[in-house]
């Protein structure tokens, strides 16, 4: 995706220079404040194109971020169309060497995250930070703080998940029943397991592993984005006092019925033997 955005920067350049608003490649990226060799490396491909670079382009030369993010609508923004971008065009944050970056948003950005995650300037200013583990060198990964209880015991409130995206188009049978997902509308950031209705009722069903929750129904024209929970970064250890998970619920649940039937058995082992006793002693009477 990088490099396809890449190409259309590159061809958005090209277009500038034909019709005279920059005099140069070099000239352009004084203009913007970036080193001249930034943006050769660019237009060689020998680099792909930041946030930055194509925020500052945005700003100062009206670039179309549609056109760079999905490749639809003219090079140039017109004074009368709109820069809104459709749904499944994911904006990426990169370093200075391209590679992407694994943007967190934390809870207080929350709430405006579905009406701006597609605005460069927004999501360059949330942080971002790397993973060692190289799968997370390849593909788009997202991090969203957990608040509140509704997850317990499986997140609790002050933990993050590191999510990767799931493409507009694999919605139908990439969002997999009973998997815990990060699920985006225009107003809200849901942290909940998933039942895929999309194919039977265009809905998904968003529940809490905290039963005192009900499960929630979401509208496929009302998601706009979902990604799914891959790794998650707790602040603590579940203490031996805290809540116990479900799976500890049924084990404990199991010893004490085996415990019980032991008990019943030994019971009625002992009554057995019992009534072998006295037929024993009412046989050796009669004779």
């Amino acid at each position: 995706m990088q490099k396809e955005i890449t190409q259309r920067f590159i061809k958005c350049l090209h277009y500038l220079k034909d019709e005279k608003v920059i005099p140069s490649i070099r000239q352009f990226a004084l203009s913007i404040d970036i080193h001249p060799q930034c943006i050769s490396d660019i237009v060689t491909q020998k680099r792909v194109v930041n946030c930055d670079i194509l925020n500052r382009s945005i700003q100062l030369y009206n670039v179309n971020p549609i056109y760079i993010f999905k490749g639809s609508g003219s090079m140039i923004s017109d004074a009368n169309e709109s820069v809104h971008h459709d749904n499944g065009v994911v904006t990426v944050v990169t370093d200075n060497m391209g590679n992407e970056r694994i943007v967190h948003v934390p809870f207080e950005a929350h709430a405006g995250y579905g009406n701006q995650m597609t605005d460069p300037v927004f999501m360059q200013e949330l942080p971002s930070f790397t993973l060692p583990d190289s799968k997370y060198a390849h593909g788009t990964y997202r991090c969203f703080d957990v608040i509140g209880d509704s997850m317990e015991p499986t997140l609790f409130s002050g933990d993050k998940v590191v999510c990767s995206y799931i493409e507009q188009e694999n919605w139908l049978k990439g969002i997999k029943n009973n998997y815990v997902y990060v699920v985006i509308t225009q107003n809200d950031v849901y942290v909940k397991r998933v039942n895929n209705k999309l194919k039977e009722s265009s809905q998904l069903l968003i529940s809490s592993d905290n039963q005192f929750y009900e499960v929630q129904s979401i509208d496929i024209q009302d998601l706009v984005e979902v990604w799914q929970v891959s790794v998650k970064i707790s602040q603590f250890m579940p203490s031996p006092n805290h809540v116990r998970n479900g799976l500890h619920h049924e084990v404990e649940g199991l010893k004490d019925t085996i415990s019980e039937q032991s008990k019943l058995i030994q019971s009625l082992n002992k009554t057995v033997e019992k009534l072998l006793k006295q037929n024993r002693t009412s046989s050796f009477s009669r004779n």
